[in-house]
């Protein structure tokens, strides 16, 4: 075949490609587990990271405190009741992750698990036994959470203020339901939750154990989940994409409604009373394991697991804090710094893999 000039071109043989792939001359993953590189590794080296900084807190137990870490029954028992402390706030936290996830925010999860908890133990709802008040506290929780998502997704109130309004709503209905007094529960079938061990484990944390597998397949194994992390990461593309948003955001925080329901008579057995005060600042540890566990503030990235891991770390932090003598005002800010070094955290690996990929584009182009 021959062109103006009249200089002939071969033809190209029919085997072979149009055009040759692209030679990557480095693999910056080379030589690493699958599970390991790239962005589909980054959760399993951010848990890494966490499991590293409980080891470094358990270390500092043991200078601090050698006399009660040389004693391995002490050692196990301290285990547990971590494992204990952490139950009711990994709960509130696997809700939580999901709302954050999908680009939300929920202030009033302390508020809700306060309001059900009261609601639970009226003397009404306690004549129906420990399953009218099980099945009492988790429609109350289902139910606020339902008004939540009503007014963020429909209402489109900044889930900041609507979930402000809530939290201070729902305390002030729990303070009038109870007359602002403690109201104890006298089930012996609710009192037991906390005082139960299967296998020498509480069954407070075999309850954890079930919403936190359940929470992980529901995220990473669901349709339900691919859509959480679509609509918190671009809400407009999920749109375009054929997501009902406004319909899945009502979820996530029917969801975390739900969590604090089960949280509310998981409490409730641990103090065997309700207060309209109970739970509070849940909402800040919530956020706070969040966090730490690196699900991102601005919605679209998140992991189970790494909230869990959260949450039992800042429970070992307590813990040490107690067995230290120190008081909760350190607690609360050593929380508070935590909670800004994340942040702080991801704003610098945000803005690291922005750049990285304004460069790769920049040189496919």
């Amino acid at each position: 075949m021959s062109d103006a000039t009249g200089t002939t071109t071969p033809d190209r043989p029919a085997d072979l490609p149009a055009q040759s792939p692209p030679v990557h001359k480095a693999d910056s993953g080379r030589g690493a587990p699958s599970f390991w590189r790239g962005e589909n590794g980054e959760g399993a080296r951010r848990n890494l990271g966490l499991i590293a900084v409980l080891v470094a807190l358990v270390i500092i137990g043991i200078a601090t405190r050698p006399d009660l870490y040389g004693d391995s029954t002490w050692v196990w028992n301290n285990i547990l009741t971590i494992l204990k402390l952490a139950s009711v706030v990994g709960v509130v936290t696997v809700g939580m992750t999901f709302v954050i996830i999908g680009g939300g925010i929920d202030l009033s999860v302390g508020a809700i698990v306060a309001l059900a908890g009261v609601w639970c133990t009226t003397v009404a709802t306690q004549s129906y036994g420990a399953g009218g008040m099980i099945f009492s506290a988790l429609t109350v929780g289902l139910a606020v959470g339902l008004v939540n998502g009503l007014l963020v997704s429909y209402g489109r109130l900044v889930p900041f203020i609507a979930t402000l309004a809530m939290m201070v709503a729902a305390r002030g209905l729990a303070a009038e339901i109870s007359d602002k007094q403690t109201q104890v529960s006298s089930n012996a079938t609710i009192n037991g939750i906390a005082s139960t061990n299967l296998l020498g484990i509480p069954l407070l944390v075999y309850i954890l154990a079930a919403v936190v597998i359940a929470g992980w397949v529901l995220l990473n194994r669901t349709t339900f989940g691919r859509r959480t992390v679509a609509v918190g990461g671009n809400p407009e593309a999920a749109r375009l994409a054929g997501i009902n948003v406004k319909r899945h955001t009502l979820l996530l925080y029917a969801l975390s409604g739900l969590c604090c329901g089960i949280a509310a008579i998981m409490l409730t057995s641990q103090a065997t009373s309700a207060q309209a005060a109970m739970a509070n600042l849940y909402e800040l540890d919530a956020i706070a394991a969040a966090i730490i566990g690196g699900t991102l503030l601005s919605g679209g990235r998140g992991t189970i697991v790494g909230s869990l891991l959260g949450v039992i770390i800042f429970s070992t932090i307590t813990n040490l804090f107690a067995i230290n003598g120190l008081s909760t005002e350190a607690q609360n800010m050593v929380k508070g710094g935590i909670i800004v070094a994340a942040v702080l955290v991801q704003q610098v690996q945000f803005r690291t893999l922005s750049q990285f990929l304004s460069r790769n584009r920049t040189t496919t182009t």
